[in-house]
């Protein structure tokens, strides 16, 4: 599915949606879940493209349905990859989840990537803005290419509704409010999230607020 020019929803990937970019460089946005590489490998075969052509791979946060095959699609690839400091400790294994997530990740096993480049807050990587975006996650970052936020776990959307990442998934509900108050602030036409169809903004981010 096409979002607008360059920018491509993987379809395949439904359950943990992850993006592709094709502008400045293909840029892959999350990894989707464990075991399932063949659907991101499908996706990206559909829009004429293989891992190799892959000049970054871009993790939003550390949970296990965004860098579920992030180990594989790096090695297949050679693409520089990519993760917001602040959750290495959870990618690493060095600190452990908490709550339903730390049951999530006992029943989901990853292969533990080895993350090339940290964000600096407000990177540019291939024409892709990286917006730190905390509170479902402490080092949660968006993505704007434009006039499109690829969200990640920021907001979820079900029939053509906009919400709020779930309360029980999120890390710090008051970070979660500030996110969604900031980042509102900034130009954009199209909400791309992981959990949800992309919609377009309107008036949906107000009720956010």
């Amino acid at each position: 599915m096409e979002i607008a020019p360059n920018v491509h929803l993987l379809e395949e990937t439904k359950g943990s949606y992850c993006y592709l970019i094709t502008g400045q460089e293909p840029v892959l946005i999350d990894t989707f879940m464990p075991g399932r590489i063949a659907n991101v490998i499908q996706g990206l075969a559909r829009i004429g493209l293989q891992p190799t052509d892959l000049a970054h791979i871009l993790l939003t946060h550390s949970d296990v349905d965004h860098i579920g095959n992030a180990k594989q699609l790096q090695e297949q690839s050679g693409a520089t990859l990519w993760a917001p400091r602040e959750e290495l400790p959870v990618i690493y294994n060095l600190q452990k989840d908490r709550g339903i997530r730390r049951v999530i990740r006992a029943l989901m096993k990853v292969e533990q990537p080895v993350i090339d480049q940290t964000y600096e807050a407000w990177n540019q990587i291939a024409g892709l803005e990286i917006i730190p975006t905390p509170g479902h996650t402490p080092g949660h970052v968006s993505i704007r290419y434009g006039d499109i936020l690829l969200a990640g776990d920021l907001v979820t959307t079900r029939n053509g509704k906009l919400r709020p990442a779930p309360a029980f998934l999120t890390w710090d509900r008051l970070a979660l409010q500030k996110s969604l108050k900031e980042i509102g602030k900034r130009p954009f036409q199209w909400i791309c999230p992981a959990h949800g169809k992309p919609v377009q903004r309107g008036s949906l981010w107000d009720i956010l607020q």
